[in-house]
């Protein structure tokens, strides 16, 4: 016998994985310059050259001996020792080399530090909308996931609904900023309010609630917003890192896990997760890419592209009479279905050959994602599509 629920998730793709197969599949059979694919969020900007030239000058210069063995499970001391320094200089945070672990990236970081936090029959808070693979990482865990709608018209956190969520059992809210799917920013009012209401409720029930930073979207914003770095805010938060999206390496799978100093039992707390990171099989992320990391730091691919995309998608659908979610960072559209059920709109946009995700797992019904970190060239030539989808509707502008 196997474990019937892992078969199960192993059997079912994520709506998000399903889409970009089919999508592969429809450019095998009419062509990709057919196929208008906003499934996935795969970085379509090149790396920065600091990237490919640090790898060159790591693989003709290091010991090849030493460049391909062994990190220490938690990642290598003077990696750890350069991200603590950036941190403490960029966000003027307290932080510490020897709380800091490397992992195969931000996915690997919260199945790391969920499994280090969390018993059976504890809750985990999700704000809604959040990528939906989130449900998966707490209830792999035997823990609860509790959905908490925010606010629609900013995408801010609805505190009232959050307040009347949180009980004994809530050990941790995840919270994702610039958010997928919705690109929302969180405000420094929303964070102040939130680390507020945690250190309230943590009080309250005598027990810490976590604070979980998901944030692979971190350096991708546009104009002069600013992402507030949430162990400034709150004590006991935890920093889940990648650099897949900042500098377009999502198939390399790097990043870290970052505990705050000053979190309740911060020793504690980092010793879970390297026995998490244990448990898991996930010690010594790969090395190559580990030593990588000091000369990109801050760094990001050239998101003035993305910013095209935005501003020329969000323009046209507005245009066409669609509700769109003004994005602050991130690379998605979120967009507002032409009828309440966003999959049976999806499936009518696939007869546009436009591939769009539907908001549901999302936690966040009528709705879909776009995600516009495609070539321009793509979303020019989708805009009629999307043109004749709206006047499926009737809705002609």
């Amino acid at each position: 016998m196997v474990n019937e629920k892992m078969r199960d998730l192993g059997a079912r793709r994520s709506v998000i994985r399903e889409l970009f197969e089919y999508g592969k599949k429809r450019k095998v059979e009419i062509g990709a310059e057919n196929v208008f694919d906003f499934s996935i969020g795969n970085p379509s900007v090149p790396s920065p050259d600091a990237v490919n030239e640090t790898l060159i000058r790591l693989l003709t210069e290091k010991d090849a001996v030493s460049l391909h063995g062994y990190t220490s499970a938690q990642g290598d001391a003077g990696v750890r020792r350069a991200i603590a320094d950036y941190i403490s200089k960029t966000h003027h945070a307290k932080t510490n080399p020897d709380l800091i672990y490397l992992t195969v990236g931000a996915a690997a970081s919260l199945t790391v530090s969920l499994t280090a936090l969390l018993q059976p029959d504890d809750e985990v808070i999700l704000l809604a909308p959040f990528f939906p693979e989130y449900r998966v990482f707490v209830e792999r865990t035997g823990a609860r996931a509790v959905p908490v709608l925010c606010e629609t018209k900013t995408f801010q956190p609805d505190f009232a609904a959050l307040e009347a969520a949180i009980t004994e059992k809530t050990r941790a809210i995840i919270v994702n900023s610039p958010n997928n799917p919705t690109g929302a920013v969180l405000t420094n009012e929303s964070a102040e309010a939130l680390a507020a209401l945690l250190d309230a409720c943590s009080k309250k029930y005598g027990n810490t609630i976590y604070l979980i930073a998901d944030e692979p979207y971190r350096e991708l914003v546009y104009g002069d917003v600013k992402v507030p770095y949430l162990p400034n805010y709150y004590d006991s938060t935890i920093v889940c890192y990648s650099f897949s999206k900042s500098v377009s390496l999502p198939g390399e799978r790097i990043g870290y896990i970052l505990v705050s100093p000053t979190a309740a039992d911060a020793v504690a707390m980092y010793q879970a997760v390297c026995g998490a990171g244990r448990a898991l099989g996930f010690v010594c992320a790969p090395a190559l890419f580990q030593y990588m990391i000091p000369s990109v730091l801050g760094m990001t691919s050239d998101i003035s592209i993305y910013d095209t995309n935005r501003k020329l998608l969000y323009d046209a659908l507005t245009e066409y009479g669609y509700e769109v979610v003004k994005p602050d960072g991130a690379f998605y559209l979120f967009v507002k279905a032409l009828e309440p059920d966003a999959n049976a709109f999806c499936e009518k946009a696939k007869e546009q050959e436009l591939l769009l995700v539907a908001s549901d797992s999302f936690g966040c019904p009528g709705y879909v994602r776009i995600s516009y970190c495609v070539t321009t060239e793509q979303i020019e030539r989708s805009l009629p599509a999307f043109k004749r989808l709206a006047a499926t509707y009737g809705i002609t502008k």
